[in-house]
Parts: C-alpha cells; structure tokens; sequence
C-alpha cells in the first residue's frame, strides 16, 4: 500500500510540474528600433476653412457622421 501511495504522489507531482514546465515560453524577441522603421509622413497642416468648419461644428456641438456631413459642406461653401 505505501508503494501504491508513493507512486500516486509521484505521478501527481510529476503531472502538475509537467504543467508547470510546459507553460513557460521563450521571452518573445525585442521588436526593432524606431530609426528602422518607415517614417510615416506629417500630417498636412488644416486649412483655415477647415479650422473654422470645426469650431462652427463644435458650437453646434456635432459629432460622428452629422459632423462630418457638415464640415464637408461648409469646406465646399468656404471654396
């Protein structure tokens, strides 16, 4: 019976930090420097129409497509 006992203890051990084990993963590795990768281009400075088109939408206090509905509109009139 100790035999028995001994070796169901072992077996549990051995599964449990077999698990354990197998968990554990190679760190992943450091992604590349900034100065590798592709610049990505600035963002073009907003016309003055677009900067009012944008404050007159905020006063009205619109957002999501209605704003974008409205700015579109209101650059085509400032043209």
């Amino acid at each position: 019976m100790k035999i028995i006992s001994l070796a169901t203890a072992a077996a549990m051990t051995a599964f449990l930090m077999g698990g354990v084990a197998l968990a554990q993963t190679a760190a992943p590795a450091p992604a590349a420097p900034a100065a590798a990768a592709p610049a990505k281009a600035a963002p073009a400075p907003l016309s003055a129409a677009s900067v009012e088109c944008s404050k007159e939408a905020d006063a009205k206090g619109l957002h999501g497509t209605a704003r974008k509905k409205f700015r579109s509109e209101c650059k085509k009139k400032a043209k």
